[in-house]
Formats: C-alpha cells, sequence, structure tokens
C-alpha cells in the first residue's frame, strides 16, 4: 500500500467463493491482505456470511462475479454486502468482474423480465454504494443502476498479449451486429480491417449465420465478444468464415461462461485459440487453446483510485 493510500481511512477487500484467486491477485498488488469473511452454506443450502474483522467506517470491496453457480454467488453478494451495511462500513462498493443475468436487458416479448434491471435494484437494497464491472453484455445496464457504476474493459489486458505475437494479414471478425462497436474498437487499436457476421438468434443459446459483410479469405481473423456460454454461436461463426477462406482463426472473450459442453464444441472448432480474462474462474487445462489472461492488475487500479477520491475515467479507454 502505498503512503498516500494509507494517510487516508483504511479500506479492506473481501471475496465470495465465485473467484477467490481474483480476488487475492488484486490484494497483491495493492498490498493488502485479503480481509477475512466466513461465507458457506447451511444444511439446507442457504448462505452463511459472517464478516470476521471491524469494518466500521472503511472502505469496503466486495470482489464476487455472478458467474455459476449463479444463484449462489449472487446471494453470497447481496448478504456480504449486507453483514458489511449492518456492521457499519463507510461505503461498500461490489466488484463484481462478471455481471449475470445481463442477457435480458430488455422485453423482446410480452410478459418477459428484464432481469437486468432486477439485480441492479437488489444489489442497491443490499447496501452497495458503488459497483465497479467489467465488459458489460449491454452498455445501457450502466442505467438500470441508481448508484454510481465504473464499467471497465478488458481490452487493455487483452490488446497487449496480441501485440506481443506476430500475425500478420489480419482482420476483426464481430460475431453480430450487436458487438460491432465492441470490434470497431478492438480493430481500431489494432490497425485491422473489419468484418461482420449477420447473425439471427431463433431461440436462446442458438444462432443462424444469413451474411458475412466482409472478406476473410486467406486472413487471421480475431473473432472478440463479451462472453462464450455454450460457444454454440462461436464455432458457428468460425465455420462460417472457415469456409469462406479464413486461414487462421482465433478468438477472445471477456467472460469464458463455457456452458454444458462449450470446451469440447470448441475443441472440435476451426479455433485455434481463444483469449479469455481470469473475471470468471476458467480451468485452462481442459484445452490446449484455451489462453488466460489477467484483469487483476485493472480491476485493483480500479480501486485504489476509487479509494483515493481519484478520476478513473482513463481506465475506460
Amino acid at each position: 500500500m502505498t503512503p498516500e493510500m494509507r494517510k487516508r481511512a483504511n479500506f479492506k477487500v473481501f471475496s465470495g467463493n465465485a473467484n477467490p484467486a481474483l480476488a487475492r491477485k488484486i490484494c497483491d498488488i495493492l498490498g493488502v491482505p485479503l480481509s477475512e469473511a466466513k461465507v458457506g452454506h447451511f444444511a439446507d443450502g442457504e448462505t452463511d456470511v459472517h464478516i470476521l474483522e471491524s469494518v466500521r467506517g472503511e472502505d469496503c470491496y466486495v470482489v464476487q462475479p455472478t458467474c455459476p453457480p449463479v444463484n449462489d454467488n449472487l446471494m453470497e453478494l447481496l448478504i456480504m454486502t449486507d453483514a458489511l451495511r449492518r456492521a457499519s462500513a463507510g461505503r461498500i462498493t461490489a466488484v463484481i468482474p462478471y455481471y449475470g443475468y445481463a442477457r435480458a436487458d430488455r422485453k423482446p416479448a410480452p410478459r418477459v423480465a428484464i432481469t437486468a434491471k432486477l439485480i441492479a435494484n437488489l444489489i442497491t437494497s443490499a447496501g452497495a454504494t458503488r459497483v465497479i464491472t467489467l465488459d458489460l453484455h449491454a452498455a445501457q445496464i450502466q442505467g438500470f443502476f441508481d448508484i454510481p457504476l465504473d464499467h471497465l474493459y478488458s481490452r487493455p489486458a487483452i490488446l497487449e498479449y496480441i501485440r506481443n505475437r506476430n500475425f500478420e494479414n489480419t482482420v476483426v471478425v464481430s460475431p453480430d451486429v450487436g458487438s460491432v462497436e465492441r470490434a470497431r474498437s478492438f480493430a481500431k487499436r489494432l490497425d485491422m480491417g473489419l468484418v461482420i457476421i449477420d447473425k439471427r438468434r431463433p431461440r436462446p443459446n442458438e444462432a443462424v449465420v444469413y451474411n458475412i459483410i466482409g472478406d476473410v479469405k486467406g486472413k487471421t481473423c480475431f473473432i472478440f465478444d463479451d462472453l462464450v456460454d455454450t460457444a454454440g454461436t462461436l464455432c458457428m461463426v468460425a465455420q462460417s468464415i472457415k469456409d469462406q477462406g479464413a486461414a487462421k482463426i482465433i478468438a477472445a472473450a471477456t467472460h469464458g461462461v463455457l456452458s454444458r459442453d462449450a470446451i469440447e464444441r470448441i475443441d472440435k472448432s476451426p479455433i485455434e485459440e481463444i483469449i479469455f480474462s481470469d473475471t470468471i474462474p476458467v480451468n485452462a487445462s481442459k484445452s490446449a487453446k484455451i489462453k488466460i489472461v489477467s484483469v487483476a492488475p485493472l480491476l485493483a487500479e480500479a480501486i485504489k483510485r476509487n479509494h483515493m477520491g481519484e478520476s478513473i475515467s482513463e481506465l475506460f479507454k
């Protein structure tokens, strides 16, 4: 911890069971110990939380992605936040590297819940005074919160990894129209061309490619997305551009949800390498194609700047 940080009120970093390894990395960078809390379950499955040290008047950060098992990890986040609030913590920041339930951000049909807004309300009601998160599935979710939210991007970590490789004749592929802005930002920073996939979803976790807008023949193609769940869409897009003559296909996504047989699909696909950040724990040993980059330095810097009352707008870029 820097001398400047010591001059200010103390702060503490807590973690649930979702991704304690990431929380420890953040604490190592900040030079503080991971604060102690008991986060377990009763015999019937209810979440049991006990904060094991004083937090009165202090800044507290709860590092907890709402990744699978989503409901368990969400409840841990809510209950830990409530426990800190009742223990008179000064400020409580929910550090949510992966924000689950984000795909339901609007009403595509009658009588459909908007769970992205519901979860935002629950986090606020539990006692969080700020949220730090990465690569939301839809940018408008920032407006669902009635408390300040810092929306960061994993781009720096992924770009650094790619720039350290000597790729030639490259192009960035947006897996759907909704991801064009994200893909364009990567293409601009990597000085590459842009290809857009015209994709439709007849039902959840299924997609059909109608058109490929741009040229991929003989090129190294980078597919960028915010998350990979069942990998069905990703592998279908990869096969489509392979059929159009792509020479090499590399995918990158911030959040490796990897449900069901996602890893098996990736292994059987023409994707040669896939890059994930560590917002969600991913066992890279399950596939030689998986590479992991860490967002711990980015989150640690955001926590430090928030604690010091400094601008973190530079981290949004």
